[in-house]
């Protein structure tokens, strides 16, 4: 089993969970986040006054999918949230060791669906 850690823009949040529940992943865990990666924030103008903003606002998405599902959760990802543009984000990927479902104590893959 693997995580799928999606960095994205907040904008872009409806077309990923939109997709995601297309290919058949409608669980997923949503984080609202600040952060930059190399654009290292942006300049802004409110009332004439230009002002620097450091911490970007971005989404968070968290999907755990069995192996088998990994390499087409990544592409339903990397499509819904592309806009080509700096800024669209990163995915990071992990290994998930084990899962367990609290309330009926399955483990493993049964406990994904």
């Amino acid at each position: 089993m693997k995580k799928i850690e999606a960095i994205i823009r907040p904008e872009k949040l409806e077309s990923v969970r939109r997709a995601l529940e297309q290919s058949g992943y409608p669980g997923i865990t949503i984080t609202e986040i600040e952060g930059h990666g190399m654009q290292r924030g942006t300049v802004q103008q409110w009332r004439g006054e230009k002002y620097k903003v450091d911490f970007l606002p971005k989404v968070k998405v968290e999907i755990v999918v069995v192996d088998k599902d990994l390499e087409k959760i990544t592409q339903t990802v990397l499509e819904s949230a592309f806009t080509g543009g700096v800024g669209d984000g990163k995915i990071f990927i992990y290994d998930v060791a084990e899962v367990v479902r609290i309330r009926t104590r399955e483990r493993g893959e049964r406990a994904l669906v």
